[in-house]
């Protein structure tokens, strides 16, 4: 095989040199542009379900939220691990042991994709009875996830194969792709419901068919690029050694994903007990929230790139001092964001159904909770920080504890001996924010000097 052993400006970014906030507004904006579109695909989908077909329908769809989050979180931690590994082999300009990341990469990602839609599948009816899911909207729920899980492979495809591209600084073509199947998605799911009147069933098969042709056509740009980050078939191989680094940084964050969002299906099991109005004011949030948390995530996955490449090129002072600056624009960024939703909360709900106790319930859940995102964006950019330094376990730890244990004893504690209402029931996810925030200041501060792992 014969590539470029330089990096082409063209398509990869060097973040080892130049100014540290043109660097990370670069690689983060594309990215976030690519996650709004990739957003649009469930956000779309609860639009159409909740304005043609009816509130069971959006009560149904919010309700799988959670269990899809577990696998697609699981594998966004091996995506991690990945990334991290092949920013240190190009920030050290190895470009030999680069290319074995990638291969084994891939090959990994075929397996895993496999085992996830069989045992995904598998575990769909279980997962929903775990969740007290209601009655008047279980038979929806089982036939939305069973297919979504089915196609599931087609997303997680993708996020590898973007991961790979984000790694080396090459966040412009993922959005390209995102922007063209969101749009596919969005005709289809019109054409399945309004067209060919399949509902639910419908506007489950337009994800998965969109979600295929994102993945396709990132394998197509990898194994058709002339440049160091190219996928070569007949070399695709798993690497012990570079599959024990991945699972090294990504295992931690992938077991603690799952189980955050494991948890939430506790938080989701709760919000069942108000009944079917209350589940789709609840998804309504939830779908707005996630938009709100694009920036922070992006910055995260920027500052995980950055500290990765300037660990691997020896410049650890500038992998600190970007980490600071990232943490600023996270924050300034998500405030703007935040006080638009909580002006607009009403109009925003109303986009995913006309119903009105829907709406009250979402807004309700809004303006309790989104000024607290602000503390979750220093979490999610010191925990992308510390990944970039090869240390997974320190964020795992605290988020777990946060996230799991200080939100689960809260809410067992309020609903039993104070009042089981939606208010405080949704409230837990600012108390977990803010026990991680504080913990995960500490612990960073206090790892500040320490030299990078290898």
């Amino acid at each position: 095989m014969t590539v470029s052993t330089a990096p082409r400006k063209s398509t990869v970014r060097d973040m080892t040199e130049g100014s540290i906030v043109k660097q990370v507004i670069l690689f983060a904006l594309p990215l976030m542009l690519g996650n709004v579109f990739q957003m649009l695909y469930n956000t779309v989908d609860s639009i159409v379900v909740g304005n043609f077909v009816g509130t069971q329908a959006l009560a149904a769809v919010g309700s799988t939220t959670m269990i899809v989050n577990m696998m697609v979180f699981f594998f966004n931690g091996f995506s991690t691990g990945a990334g991290v590994v092949i920013s240190n082999y190009f920030g050290a300009r190895d470009m030999k042991q680069l290319h074995k990341a990638i291969e084994t990469t891939m090959a990994a990602t075929f397996v895993l994709s496999l085992l996830f839609t069989v045992a995904g599948v598998a575990a769909v009816k279980p997962m929903l009875r775990f969740m007290a899911t209601p009655e008047d909207v279980f038979d929806q729920a089982t036939v939305y996830l069973q297919i979504y899980i089915g196609g599931i492979s087609g997303l997680l495809v993708y996020n590898m194969g973007s991961g790979i591209l984000r790694a080396v600084g090459d966040t412009m073509r993922p959005l390209y792709f995102l922007i063209l199947t969101s749009v596919v998605n969005i005709m289809l799911d019109l054409v399945f419901v309004l067209g060919l009147h399949s509902g639910i069933e419908g506007v489950a098969w337009a994800t998965i068919l969109s979600q295929f042709l994102s993945a396709f056509l990132t394998l197509m740009l990898l194994t058709r690029s002339e440049d160091i980050y190219r996928l070569t078939w007949h070399d695709l191989r798993i690497d012990r050694g570079i599959l024990g680094s991945i699972f090294a940084v990504g295992l931690p964050a992938g077991i603690q994903s799952v189980i955050t969002a494991f948890s939430n299906v506790f938080v989701q099991s709760y919000v069942n007990s108000f009944g079917s109005s209350c589940m789709a004011g609840w998804s309504c949030y939830n779908k707005l929230d996630q938009f709100v948390m694009l920036p922070m995530q992006s910055m995260a996955n920027a500052a995980t790139t950055f500290v990765s490449q300037n660990i691997g090129a020896g410049k650890e002072q500038r992998a600190d001092k970007g980490t600071v600056i990232t943490v600023g624009m996270s924050v300034g960024v998500t405030a703007v964001i935040v006080a638009l939703l909580c002006l607009f909360a009403a109009p925003a709900v109303g986009l995913f159904s006309p119903d009105l106790s829907v709406i009250e319930y979402g807004v309700l859940f809004i303006r309790a909770n989104c000024f607290f995102l602000l503390f979750n964006c220093v979490n999610h950019v010191l925990a992308g920080a510390l990944r970039g330094r090869g240390d997974s376990r320190g964020p795992m730890v605290i988020m777990l504890l946060a996230f799991v244990g200080i939100r689960q004893l809260y809410l067992f504690v309020v609903t039993r001996f104070i009042a089981n209402t939606p208010f405080l029931v949704g409230f837990g996810y600012p108390v977990g924010w803010t026990t991680c925030c504080i913990i995960e200041v500490t612990y960073f501060f206090l790892c500040w000097r320490k030299p990078a792992r290898k």
